[in-house]
């Protein structure tokens, strides 16, 4: 015997040997059906506060920009009509962005390379037997939460030319005065300086916490082969903590290549953003302010800003393939 189900028409037959009758699909509730739906839509509202957030902060600005810098855009104007790719070929010409792209990977160099290597060995440091532990991890993280105007003005001091405590010292040991803002490898230095006392306390406690995620296992092991020291944090701490070394890397590359407002607050005056008296420390961020506001040119700005974007990701791959090389301690 078979029959017509209400919900479906199928033909079902009943069990065998159970001598029942038709079966009879019953039809999904509203309830059912929501909680099916429940279960299959959740997890895409759950992630999708971010992704929308990021749409509108991030894609959309990311775009737009992409869009204002094929057009001749000005501040007060508006825009005046398509131009493709002339403001991307005026800039591969333009002798100002090449000076500031020179400053911004020359400053990038001296200030990130030792302070990931300063913030590496703090964290050692910090990570072994110390009196007052805690205050000392703490003490790392306060150049990072003073004003950076404050850390400009007080630098802006200390490397002063004549009266700053830096030429004070070098004074004691026979140097002439250097005039820090002047030339382009001292203003470089000079910022460097100040970029690393902001950050290298900051990227050390990251580093300090894998570095307490490391097994002790392995350095007794080490030990007990004979391992000295420097055997140990080179074979063992420096292997351990690549990702974090990764992830740090990259917020430096990020941060490095958009310094802005410490190399403006440092040549601080009416024309600060110049970046000098020849641009001698005028960075690519600073450049772009230049050509948005003071040369009102916002389609040759955002040129500018997306080939900044292209050169940091260029970077971050550098640096993710260069630090892939580390081998890992298994």
């Amino acid at each position: 015997m078979t029959v017509r189900t209400q919900d479906s028409g199928a033909r079902t037959r009943p069990p065998a040997g159970t001598g029942a009758g038709p079966v009879r699909r019953r039809p999904l509730r509203l309830r059912d059906r929501l909680t099916k739906a429940e279960a299959k839509v959740a997890p895409y509202a759950f992630v999708s506060p971010f992704f929308i957030v990021f749409a509108i902060f991030g894609l959309f600005p990311l775009l737009y920009t992409l869009w204002v810098s094929l057009h001749d855009w000005s501040l007060l104007a508006g825009d005046q009509g398509f131009v493709g790719l002339a403001n991307y070929r005026e800039l591969m010409q333009d002798s100002d962005f090449w000076r500031a792209l020179t400053n911004t990977i020359g400053i990038f160099v001296v200030a990130t390379i030792p302070q990931l290597i300063l913030a590496t060995v703090l964290a050692q440091v910090l990570n072994g037997k110390l009196r007052a532990r805690t205050f000392w991890r703490m003490g790392v993280l306060l150049p990072n939460v003073t004003s950076v105007a404050a850390v400009g003005i007080i630098f802006g001091l200390i490397f002063a030319r004549d009266y700053g405590i830096v030429n004070w010292a070098l004074g004691h040991v026979g140097v002439e005065p250097i005039n820090w803002r002047g030339e382009r490898w001292s203003s470089w230095l000079a910022i460097s300086v100040m970029v690393d006392w902001r950050w290298t306390g900051y990227n050390a406690l990251i580093l300090l916490a894998s570095l307490q995620a490391v097994p002790k296992e392995l350095y007794e092991a080490a030990r007990i082969d004979g391992a000295s020291a420097w055997r140990q944090f080179w074979s063992i701490t420096v292997p351990m903590l690549r990702p974090t070394i990764i992830f740090v890397s990259i917020v430096a590359t990020i941060g490095g290549i958009q310094l802005f407002t410490e190399p403006l607050l440092f040549g601080s005056g009416v024309n600060a953003i110049a970046g000098g008296s020849t641009g001698q420390f005028q960075t690519v961020a600073m450049y772009l302010v230049q050509q948005a506001f003071t040369g009102q040119r916002f389609g040759y700005a955002s040129t500018v800003a997306w080939v900044l974007f292209i050169l940091i990701a260029v970077f971050a791959v550098i640096n993710v393939a260069l630090l892939r090389r580390i081998k890992s301690v298994d």
